[in-house]
């Protein structure tokens, strides 16, 4: 096909124009008809074909040819036509060879896409203008004309390049030729200058030329009277001659020197010299020195300081390339190797090593580890120094500097921890007689200030106390009784207030023997009498992480053996006992829990039986770890670290390391415990790590020492482009002072074609040539030091676009209209709308202009901006979001538009969930404008994988009931993207080729944003799920983190103690526009759902739980509770605008009145109202269809009936929920997870801030790894059917705590790996070491929880350690009992008695915490519930004797009258104080001691010792007694044992065993609200 002829278009611009609206065609390939097509259409005369005129084809394919060539070329080639052959990605070379004139190498070109076809337009250019050239001369010798032009010379060479000049060399031109003129310069900047010379001279020197500057020569031959065509050419001068081979040595802590070699004909050196701070050079200096002069010495400079030096050899003014060196002064000289020895409890003696012997002194600093107060001492001429006056059993860090006259050096640090006082020495009693004896004790230490001795007699009397002075070494007790043995205690008292550990002896007085006479009485020493003297000065030392050791004296030789008994002070171990025989009087107890106290007991025993026993207690100590971690050493690819080792002895040292910021795996090494330094190598260059040492014990591993540590900076700096053409470019960077060589790269980004070479390290340029104008290129230097390779420093650069034509000014169009004018779709639309704009480096500034238009069009679609209609916020992301603007900056569409033209492309990484995250958390806020009621909408617009998780967070927007959508560009992973977007994501997740491409997705994305706007009911997180509906507790602001601001509420716990309760105060008629709440008014079927609790002071009067009234104050639609008749109504009016109403008094519905938590739905539909409790359907009643409402009223809770205004009186009532779902299937599909009772654990969600409860956790005995969760409790269901007391379960039987499953072999040089420890197995398995029955080592003591696992008891019922673990929570109401029998006397303390009569199954009451006072009087509660419950169904009659299809629900009800009979009911109020409900302390309900927990129980308890033994929750201690009605309730027993029984009567059955048994939430978190111990 002719697209148009060589004579069609007369101008340059025409052709150029064609040639842009040249149309496709398409179809097959057939070569050769298109070649003969032209030779018989395009070369004709009447085509415009000239004669005399050279003719040249062009022929440009992408594949094979379907028909032959070889003809048709060649009848072309004989027309005199010459060919050109370009050839395409999959075009055949043979071909193109075939077709085109020779020669192949400039008439055939092949590229390998289009894309890249402009690389070839400068040759091809060239090549064609030259054979056109060429051709014309043919032409013209061949007709025998001659040109009339003058000629011009030929052969352009330029040589002698130097700095300053070069030659340039020419062939003559033909002809007299009377001189030449020689015109040259600068391609950047300068006016032209030239240089004639004659005639027969060809060659000429252009002088006084600038340095590395590219010059344009036209070289032109001058006849008589014309000039020749310009003799064309380029030429580039050299850098200036700079100086080489720059050394910096004799490096001092203020000076360094430095050298170079000399640069050829330089006048002078230049030397600038500065700080390196914070990678910029501050103050610089400079230094000039004559052209003799190659050597200098920098002097006066800072100590520790890094200095760059840059030498330039001077040219006159003109300087050479800068040679550039980096180096470091010394740093002033620390001490070395400090020690601490003579560590007592009040002294420490310091020593270091001196680094230098200029140092003129040194400053010793000393603080408490854990305090800021910090003591200083100077020294001079001594490297030693006694501290003295510290606190016993104290950490202190200590810093050693040395101090100089230029400052003081970097500190020696160093840690100790001073010994415990001790205690007296070599107590003992002599001088016995029968009222006194004496005391004697040798001095321990000389800061002693007082001493304390208690004397206390073992036959019950009370105890003596003295206190004397230090000094006091022996003292004579007196005013004793005869014959009675006493204990000797004896403790010192020292200045710091420490009290040293008690020793004691034991010693009887002597008899009194009366013999009676007519006259005398007289007392005779008894000769005959064996006293057991026991032992005396029980000592307990060398406490370890799993022993202690005890020693004793022997106070007799008749002993024939020791009972050394031993137990936890926790209270949750059984005791246990050594025989030692008499001879040994000390014994090394092992194993032993650590950081665990313990009461040790000797008892010496006799041929005859037991002495009198000493006890001492004890501690062990905790799993200390490392101190003092520092870093030092430090390259590109290594640094060292160094620790002090813990006080007590470990099995070594557990090294982990990862970076802080670069992703990469977290590696690990162990090392020996005879090792407190390492290095950490193969690192990763100028990156910091988290390095983190643990301290490796038989027990476990301590927590960790952590710091941070960098590697050097290995990278060039100041990377720099210059010299930037169209087809090349250099790269300038300051070099880096270790490196041996670069790697330097460049990147072209628009074909991915890369070049790399490899310079030495000394260069600090290079260029690269033969690249395609107008292209945007990447230059990446990698600095190399021997093998080692830092991290790629990269700038962009393009390169200079090919000259054009100016271009011709566009045709005038009208401009479009400023607005877009809005769809018919977004009308209604009403939304808290954000979009979240990807700007990471990816995108581009061409493709963000682009996606700017797409925002702007798809916001200009909307109808109304602003609080009335849909609120937009634009959040732009890439390493971290920027907030462009919020949802309330904007009300006018106009300027919103404006604001987002003017949005700022940012650049970066592509961080989405983070984005994400910020859009949740700053954005759709209140503060932010986020406005309730309608949907809050997100679209998200990335052209790439997220490189951060984006899963998580839009999950839980999604489930919060946001609606996501997610635009994809190009690179984007459609998996993320539905990942990220709601489903279906058809509807929701869009991606497209490019950013041209937006328009196909524009309308689609419009309407489904506007359909989602434009919805009555949001989107909202309901129960466990994400549902069309409202969220009513947070439109009326009953939040945690808002409810404050609510007038009249106060926050409480609610059904679990992790779920939080809102209890609304007597007139605190908290209330809502309805604007706010339901903007666009209540669907027609609906599903209101409350969770609340009813009180002891909620009115008997009716009130509604919510209702909506309009502005005068009359009510449109809500639920009304009547606490008098017990029944529950629902009003509203219809759609013939007439009141309804609908009243359930069913005997279900009853019980919603007694006081506990209950979750009423209220569903409604066109034609029905139905109403569930607790999960079960208890009515259905039919309704017209419901009218719309008035949004121009309030919704209020709790508002009574017999109010006339908004602001009346309301009622007082818990509110734990409040929901409205656009549904009607929500009830039926709801759980009532939140109700103690009907929760299955199996099948509902764990509760908020729940601890795990899986007990996978426990293992064989063996090896511990890090210390983990406490050993968790057996399962207990609530409280079921009562049988015997089972036998106390065993104790898990338990290897020795060690030993560990050893640490992994250590490997050469230091990189082997620990052996994790032993991996848990299958629980119950026997230790192969120790002797069974040691319970396992305990982990570190976690957070204690009220109710915690219970530890190992007594026999039930007495006082122990221990308080009595939580019982079951009450049982809530325990169905209907016959009429109560007379109350039973409490059972005896720890038995249990037979099981009461059996009954129906009563509603499981909320789980209580330990015995505080709102807890008993819940638990009163629930029994006096079912109590009423069953004496009321006689009065059902009465209670109900108002209509229930009265449509005068607000009518004011008449006074109280027999409110008396109600009295009974009392039981069903307020439980007092609220507590904090969960697993109660002391049941109310008939008592069964045997309650407390089987004892099956506490054999699971002994089984967990395998996991780390957390500490016994705190035993409950029972709080006052609550104010039920029920009857009077026992006071309450001291902790742990059962309070006196409540009423007896016929106990009620036990309910149905309760699902498994759970972690009680209130262990991990809760709320400290109530009277709840």
């Amino acid at each position: 096909r002719m697209e148009w002829n060589l004579n069609q278009h007369s101008t340059k611009e025409a052709v150029l124009d064609a040639v842009r609206n040249l149309p496709y065609k398409g179809g097959n390939t057939l070569t050769g008809l298109a070649l003969t097509f032209i030779l018989e259409n395009s070369f004709k005369p009447e085509a415009g074909s000239r004669t005399g005129v050279p003719k040249i084809g062009i022929l440009i394919t992408d594949g094979k040819s379907q028909d032959d060539v070889f003809s048709s070329a060649e009848s072309l080639r004989d027309a005199g036509i010459e060919l050109f052959a370009i050839g395409v990605k999959n075009a055949d070379v043979n071909e193109l060879k075939a077709i085109a004139s020779e020669p192949d190498e400039t008439h055939v070109y092949n590229v390998a896409d289009f894309n890249i076809m402009n690389t070839i337009i400068e040759s091809l250019t060239k090549t064609v203008c030259t054979r056109v050239e060429e051709q014309d001369k043919g032409i013209k010798e061949a007709t025998g004309r001659k040109s009339l032009e003058p000629a011009a010379p030929s052969n352009l060479v330029v040589t002698d390049v130097t700095a300053r000049s070069f030659r340039v060399s020419w062939s003559h031109a033909p002809g007299n030729v009377e001189k030449y003129r020689v015109v040259y310069y600068s391609t950047t900047a300068g006016q032209p200058e030239e240089v004639v010379v004659d005639g027969i001279e060809s060659t000429a020197v252009l002088q006084n030329l600038m340095s590395l500057t590219e010059y344009q020569i036209a070289v032109f031959a001058i006849y008589t009277k014309a000039a020749s065509e310009a003799l064309r050419g380029t030429a580039t001068t050299l850098a200036l001659p700079a100086a080489a081979d720059l050394d910096i040595y004799d490096v001092t802590h203020n000076s360094m020197r430095v050298k170079w070699e000399a640069a050829d004909s330089a006048s002078a050196y230049m030397i600038l010299y500065a700080a390196l701070t914070g990678g910029d050079t501050a103050d610089e200096k400079e230094v000039k020195v004559d052209n003799s002069v190659t050597d200098i010495e920098l002097e006066r400079l800072s100590p520790n300081t890094e200095y760059t030096v840059t030498v330039y050899a001077m040219y006159g003014d003109e300087a050479s390339d800068p040679l550039t060196g980096q180096e470091t002064t010394l740093p002033l000289t620390p001490p070395q190797n400090l020690q601490f020895s003579d560590i007592t409890h009040g002294t420490g003696k310091v020593s270091w090593e001196a680094g230098s012997r200029k140092a003129l002194g040194y400053r010793v600093m000393y603080v408490k580890t854990d305090t800021a107060a910090m003591d200083m001492v100077e020294v001079e001429d001594t490297t030693t120094i006694f501290l003295t006056n510290l606190t016993s059993l104290t950490e202190y860090t200590v810093a050693v500097l040395a101090i100089y006259d230029e400052g003081q050096s970097a500190p020696l640090t160093g840690s100790f921890t001073t010994k415990k006082v001790p205690q007296p020495l070599s107590l003992r009693i002599s001088d016995v007689f029968e009222e006194e004896f004496r005391v004697s004790w040798n001095h321990a230490a000389d800061d002693v200030t007082l001493y304390r001795l208690a004397c206390t007699p073992l036959s019950g009397e009370e105890a003596k106390e003295f206190v004397f002075s230090g000094a006091t070494d022996t003292v004579v007790l007196d005013h004793l009784l005869p014959g009675t043995e006493y204990e000797v205690s004896l403790s010192a008292i020292y200045s710091d207030e420490a009290e040293s550990d008690v020793v004691t002896a034991l010693e009887t007085t002597l008899q009194r023997i009366i013999t009676t006479t007519p006259a005398t009485t007289t007392t005779l020493r008894p000769t005959t009498v064996v006293i057991r003297s026991g032992i005396r000065n029980l000592v307990l030392d060398d406490e370890t992480t799993f022993s202690l050791h005890v020693s004793w004296e022997p106070a007799d030789a008749f002993i024939t053996q020791y009972r050394v008994s031993y137990v936890s002070l926790k209270g949750d171990r059984a005791e246990e006992a050594v025989m030692v025989p008499g001879r040994q009087n000390d014994l090394l107890l092992q194993p032993l829990l650590s950081d665990t106290s313990y009461r040790i007991t000797v008892t010496p025993i006799y041929a005859g039986g037991e002495g009198s026993s000493l006890a001492v207690t004890g501690k062990t100590l905790a799993l200390s770890g490392p101190k003092n971690l520092q870093v030092s050493e430090e390259w590109y690819n290594r640094f060292r670290i160094r620790w002090d080792a813990p006080p007590s002895p470990t099995m070594g040292y557990r090294v982990v390391y990862t970076s802080a910021s670069a992703p990469g795996p977290t590696l690990d090494t162990f090392v020996g415990d005879d090792v407190n330094t390492m290095f950490i190598l193969n690192l990763l260059s100028g990156t910091e790590y988290i390095v983190k040492v643990f301290a490796t014990y038989p027990t476990g591993s301590s927590e960790p020492l952590t710091g941070r540590a960098k590697t050097l900076y290995l990278g060039v700096t100041n990377l720099a482009s210059e010299d930037v053409r169209m087809t090349s470019m250099c790269a300038r960077w300051q070099f880096h002072r270790h490196a041996t060589s670069y790697r330097v790269i460049i990147e072209s980004l628009r074909d991915g074609k890369k070049e790399e070479v490899i310079v030495n390290g000394g260069t600090s340029r290079h260029c690269f040539y033969d690249l395609i104008p107008n292209t945007k290129h990447r230059i990446s230097v990698y600095t190399q030091l021997q093998e080692m390779e830092g991290l790629a420093v990269s700038i962009l650069e393009a390169t200079v676009p090919v000259p054009t034509e100016p271009p011709t000014p566009p045709p005038t169009t009208v401009p479009p209209p400023t607005i877009p004018p809005a769809r018919e779709v977004c009308k209604t639309a009403k939304a808290n709308l954000v979009f979240l704009v990807d700007g990471s480096w990816s995108i581009g500034d061409e493709n963000f202009d682009k996606i700017i238009g797409f925002l702007y069009n798809t916001i200009g679609a909307l109808y109304k901006i602003g609080p009335d209609g849909t609120q937009v916020a634009i959040i732009q992301f890439s390493d971290d979001p920027r907030t462009e603007f919020q949802l309330n900056s904007y009300n006018d569409k106009e300027l919103l538009l404006n604001a987002v033209e003017h949005i700022r492309y940012k650049g970066g990484n592509t961080k989405t969930g983070r984005a994400i995250k910020h859009a949740k958390d700053s954005v759709f806020t209140v503060e932010a404008g986020l406005q309730r009621g309608i949907p809050n909408v997100l679209v998200v617009i990335t052209d790439g994988r997220s490189q951060d998780d984006v899963v998580k967070i839009s999950q839980d927007m999604q489930l919060e009931g946001f609606t996501i959508f997610a635009v994809g560009v190009a690179d984007a992973d459609y998996a993320e993207l539905m990942n990220i977007a709601n489903k279906p994501s058809n509807r929701h997740a869009f991606f497209v080729d490019d950013f041209d491409a937006f328009k196909k997705i524009e309308d689609e994305l419009v309407t489904f944003v506007c359909e989602t706007a434009s919805a009555t009911c949001p989107l909202a997180l309901i129960g466990d799920s994400s549902l069309a509906g409202f969220k009513m507790m947070e439109m009326f602001g009953l939040i945690e983190k808002e409810y404050a601001s609510v007038e009249g509420v106060s926050l409480e716990s609610g059904s679990f103690n992790s779920f939080p309760c809102f209890r609304l105060h007597k007139n605190a008629l908290v209330s809502q526009p309805t604007r706010n709440v339901h903007p666009e008014g209540l669907p027609s079927d609906y599903t209101v759902t409350f969770l609340f609790r009813l009180l002891s002071d909620t009115p008997q009067e009716p009130f509604a739980l919510w209702e909506i009234l309009n502005k005068q104050s009359e009510p449109l639609v809500g639920v009304i509770l009547d606490n008098g008749r017990k029944a529950l109504t629902y009003f509203n009016y219809d759609y013939k605008d007439e009141f309804q109403t609908v009243t359930f008094d069913d005997p279900e519905v009853k019980k919603i009145f007694y006081g506990s938590f209950h979750k009423v739905h209220v569903v409604i539909t066109k034609t029905h109202a139905r109403l569930v409790v607790d999960c079960k359907q208890v009515g259905e009643k039919s309704i017209n269809a419901a009218g719309n409402i008035s949004t121009t009223g309030l919704e209020v809770l709790g508002r009574m009936v017999r109010s006339r205004s908004p602001r009346d009186t309301s009622a007082s009532f818990q509110l734990q929920g409040f929901d409205i779902s656009c549904s009607t299937s929500y009830a039926s599909r709801d759980k009532c997870c939140e109700l103690p009772a009907l929760r299955d654990e199996a099948n509902c969600p764990a509760l908020p801030h729940a601890c795990t409860c899986s007990q996978d956790s426990k293992g064989p005995p063996g090896p511990l790894g890090p210390p983990g969760n406490a050993g968790l409790r057996g399962q207990r269901g609530v409280r079921g059917e009562q049988g015997p007391r089972g036998p106390d379960g065993q104790r898990g039987v338990i290897g020795l705590p060690g030993p560990q499953g050893q640490p992994g072999p250590q490997g050469p040089s230091g990189q082997s790996i620990q052996g994790l420890p032993g991996s848990p197995g299958e629980k119950g398995e026997k230790g192969q070491i120790g002797p069974a029955g040691h319970q396992g080592l305990s982990g570190p003591r976690g957070l204690s929880g009220r109710d915690g696992p219970p530890g190992q008891r007594g026999s039930v019922g007495k006082d122990g350690p221990s308080g009595l673990p939580g019982s079951p929570g009450p049982m809530g109401s325990p169905g209907v009992p016959g009429s109560p029998g007379a109350a039973g006397s409490p059972g005896s303390q720890g038995d249990i008695g037979p099981p009461g009569a059996q009954g129906l199954k009563g509603e499981r009451g909320p789980r209580g915490d330990v015995q505080s006072q709102s807890t008993v009087h819940d638990i009163a509660q629930q029994v006096c519930e079912q109590l009423i419950q069953s004496h009321l169904s006689r009065y059902n009659s009465i209670l109900n004797y108002i209509p229930s299809n009265s449509v005068q629900v607000r009518a004011v009800p008449g006074p109280p009258g027999d409110a008396g009979r109600d009295g009974t009911a009392g039981p069903a109020g307020e439980p007092g104080p609220q507590g904090r409900p969960g697993f109660p302390g002391t049941p109310g309900i008939p008592g069964r001691p045997g309650e407390r927990g089987s004892p099956g129980e506490k054999g699971e308890r002994g089984s967990t010792g395998f996991g780390k033994q957390g500490p016994r929750g705190t035993p409950g201690v029972p709080g006052p007694q609550g104010e039920g009605r029920s009857g009077s309730q026992g006071p309450p027993g001291p902790p742990g044992r059962q309070g006196s029984l409540g009423r007896a009567g016929s106990s009620g059955p036990r309910g149905q065993p309760g699902p498994s048994g759970y972690c009680d939430p209130s262990t991990c978190a809760g709320y400290n609200v109530g009277d709840g111990a």
